[in-house]
Order: structure tokens, then C-alpha cells, then sequence
């Protein structure tokens, strides 16, 4: 992950402050790396602590840690409850409650192809498209990632003031480039919510275009069966 922040500075001109804020992590630890001394322990923490940012922002704020925990272990962290409640507190987020939503009627939605099955044993199998808000010093920023789960790492991102079709479509072109193209990613499932940004007609013609198998979850959600 510290490469991929140092590499958007180099091809990208992102500064690695606004990198690490959006990626979740600290650039105490991002400096660590550049000198060569950051610990596993410590980078796993890390990355761990952007697990749980993305399983709440997914289920938007509405799910503790025992919810979230059970997802992690879903996608194969081994990590406790307790932990994972520590780490919540430590990044401020604290479930409230859920108000339930329906899809709109008429509204295109892709079939869920992984119905909760969310490790993927190789990469370009299995990626996840997200969305966030991120708040800064200058301001609201949105963040459209895409997470593959082969390797748990995030592969494209895009910010940018507004959440919308666009930002998802520029980090989908990201993970796209960073894999190599579209040749060495064909037959990969791209999974979801419902949002409309997902829906949208730019997305989808690049998702077929591209050979990417759109898949989404229940409405406001990405990683829950319908």
C-alpha cells in the first residue's frame, strides 16, 4: 500500500498527505516505510483499520463492531471483537441506528454473483467498488475505491467534491491500468450497492466494454445478499 501512495505521487502528482488521508492511514507510518523501518505488526494494524472504515461506510454508520468483526472474518482477517471495537473507538466511529431503504422500482440493478462468498483465493477474481466521504482541512472530499480482494488491496481510487458516475468511473480505470489492462483482468466479477453511480450508463458501457461482470448486493449495501 505505501507503494501504491508513493507511486500516485510519482505518475499521478498526489501528494502522499492527501493520499494517506484517503486511504485511512497515517503518514507517521507511510515516512516509517520510506526509510525502511516499518513493522508488519504495525502495517497490518494499518490495513486493518481500513477494513473497518470501508464495513462502515458501507453499511453506513449503522453497524457495531460484533457486525463488522463477522464481516472481516468473512473476508478472511482473523481478528477479535475486542480489537476491532478498540480500533473503532481509536477512528471515532460509532454505529447508529439503521433506517431501512427500498430500492427504487424500475431502477437497473445487477444480479448478486457472490452472495456472501468473499475471499478470493487468486487476484483480478473478485473487486469492490466503494464510495466514502472524507472530511479534511479544505474541506469535503468523495472517494470511489475499488478493493481487490485476492490481494486486499486497493488498485484504483479517485477523488474528487462531488460522488458521482464519474469519480467511480476513474477509479475503475485505475484498477484497470494498475492490473495490467484489460486482457489480464477479463472475467472479473465488480461488486457493489445499489448506488446510482453504479447504475449509471458510464459505468456499465465500461464495465461491458471492458469484460467486467457487474454484480451488487442489497440496496446501500455492497457486501450483503439481496
Amino acid at each position: 500500500m505505501a507503494a501504491f501512495i508513493a507511486a500516485q505521487r510519482d505518475t499521478y502528482r498526489v501528494p502522499h498527505a492527501l493520499s494517506c488521508r484517503a486511504l485511512g492511514v497515517s503518514q507517521a507510518w507511510f515516512y516509517k516505510w520510506r526509510h525502511g523501518d516499518a513493522s508488519p505488526r504495525h502495517a497490518r494494524r494499518e490495513q486493518l483499520k481500513i477494513a473497518i472504515r470501508r464495513w462502515f461506510a458501507t453499511h453506513h454508520g449503522t453497524h457495531g463492531s460484533p457486525r463488522i468483526t463477522a464481516d472481516l472474518r468473512d473476508e478472511g482477517w482473523r481478528v477479535s471483537q475486542n480489537t476491532v471495537a478498540a480500533l473503532m473507538r481509536e477512528l471515532g466511529l460509532q454505529a447508529r441506528r439503521k433506517q431501512t431503504t427500498r430500492p427504487g422500482r424500475g431502477k437497473w440493478r445487477a444480479p448478486d454473483l457472490i452472495r456472501r462468498d468473499f475471499p478470493a483465493t487468486a487476484v483480478n477474481r473478485k473487486w469492490y467498488g466503494d464510495g466514502t466521504e472524507i472530511k479534511t482541512d479544505e474541506g469535503k472530499l468523495d472517494l470511489a475505491s475499488v478493493l481487490d480482494m485476492g490481494s486486499r488491496r486497493i488498485v484504483g481510487f479517485s477523488l474528487g467534491e462531488h460522488h458521482n458516475a464519474e469519480l467511480a468511473y476513474n477509479a475503475l480505470v485505475m484498477a484497470v491500468a494498475v492490473r495490467g489492462g484489460k486482457d489480464a483482468i477479463a472475467g472479473v466479477i465488480m461488486h457493489t450497492d445499489q448506488g446510482s453511480e453504479y447504475t449509471a450508463g458510464t459505468v456499465r458501457a465500461a464495465c461491458t466494454r471492458i469484460g467486467i461482470a457487474q454484480s451488487m448486493g442489497w440496496s446501500g449495501s455492497a457486501l450483503t445478499m439481496p
